[in-house]
């Protein structure tokens, strides 16, 4: 797209775009090609490295040059990382990492299909996914430290709160927000995010504000979807409700999600690195697609998102479909129908 007069006098956007393992490499190059083809005169994309494949090349998941390379920029578009599922010395999860470094404590993860328009905010700094493990019993016992505190969860309530007085603004519809806990079992940790994200949500008297215990929670958002609005969860408890909301509007192949901070946006599809695929042209490209949206309207492009957004609907409605939507169509010819339609 053509820079108007204004646009010209604006500098680059400078972004990151960091494949990582698996069929990410694949995927983010086709978000990048989709985003470029709107305003790539807006963009600097700088390349990145991290994940499994850079780990056992370079012993580092996570280079010193990568976190070097993102503080430089307003955002990044990550693609998957292959993490083993046992301990491997010197091998900590590049991603959970950076979101630390980078101090990203608000995950978006918007689920969108037909009358369903929610979406869940999970806090992701703290929880379970604090990493805080231990051996008791020599080796007979682990032990997990599930961290909830006043401060992160008021800020991921606050969160919460704006984003859903933004999307009701902008519908013109009334906020809506759902405070999801355990707070009956799990009383103090639980009781603490319930506690502190009610009184947040209070100073929103514009606000329609429920609660739900996570395990009904799962079971409401699969039998009425349409309902919900803001989701706001801890860690463990947004993650599982996002990857089963997904399968509500598609899969996970078709959902994105934005890792926030305050300075810092780092984009990702939900899907994982599907490493059996990789190299075979089969990918998916919509999740990693739809982040590269939820990116562009974190770094101030966000007026771009909507025709993104168009064209990710009438592919997904009528567009060929590669093998996990059940067709044969290629990561190319999704793309390149991704391109027509933008």
């Amino acid at each position: 797209m053509a820079p108007t007069s204004d646009d010209s006098a604006v500098a680059a956007v400078r972004l990151a775009r960091i494949g990582g393992d698996g069929i990410g490499p694949e995927v983010v190059d086709a978000a990048v090609r989709v985003v470029n083809e709107l305003c790539g005169d807006r963009i600097e994309w700088v390349e990145a490295e991290m994940g499994w494949r850079t780990f056992e090349r370079t012993g580092r998941a996570l280079p010193e040059a990568t976190v070097e390379i993102v503080e430089s920029c307003a955002g990044a578009l990550f693609g998957a990382v292959s993490s083993p599922s046992h301990a491997v010395d010197g091998y900590k999860s590049p991603i959970v990492e950076l979101r630390r470094h980078l101090d990203l404590y608000a995950n978006l993860r918007p689920l969108k299909s037909g009358a369903i328009d929610a979406v869940v905010v999970r806090e992701n700094t703290e929880g379970l996914y604090a990493g805080r493990e231990r051996w008791e019993r020599d080796g007979e016992v682990a032990i997990a430290e599930r961290v909830i505190s006043r401060r992160a969860t008021e800020r991921i309530a606050r969160f919460a709160c704006e984003l859903a007085v933004s999307r009701a603004s902008e519908r013109g519809s009334p906020a809506r927000l759902t405070v999801v806990h355990k707070a009956n079992v799990l009383r103090l940790s639980d009781g603490l995010f319930r506690e502190a994200a009610l009184d947040v949500a209070a100073g929103f008297p514009e606000i329609e504000v429920e609660e739900q215990l996570v395990d009904s929670m799962v079971y409401r958002l699969i039998l009425e979807p349409e309902r919900y609005d803001v989701i706001v969860a801890p860690n463990l408890y947004g993650d599982i409700l996002s990857d089963a909301g997904a399968a509500l509007v598609g899969g996970l192949g078709v959902v994105g999600s934005a890792n926030c901070g305050e300075r810092f946006c780092l984009a990702e599809p939900v899907h994982g690195s599907a490493s059996d695929i990789a190299g075979q042209g089969t990918a998916n490209p919509i999740a990693a697609v739809a982040a590269a949206t939820l990116l562009l309207e974190r770094v101030g492009l966000g007026d771009a998102a909507p025709r993104v957004e168009e064209a990710l609907a009438a592919h997904l409605a009528a567009g060929p479909r590669t093998p996990d939507r059940g067709d044969n169509a290629t990561t190319e010819e999704a793309v390149a129908d991704l391109l027509a339609r933008v």
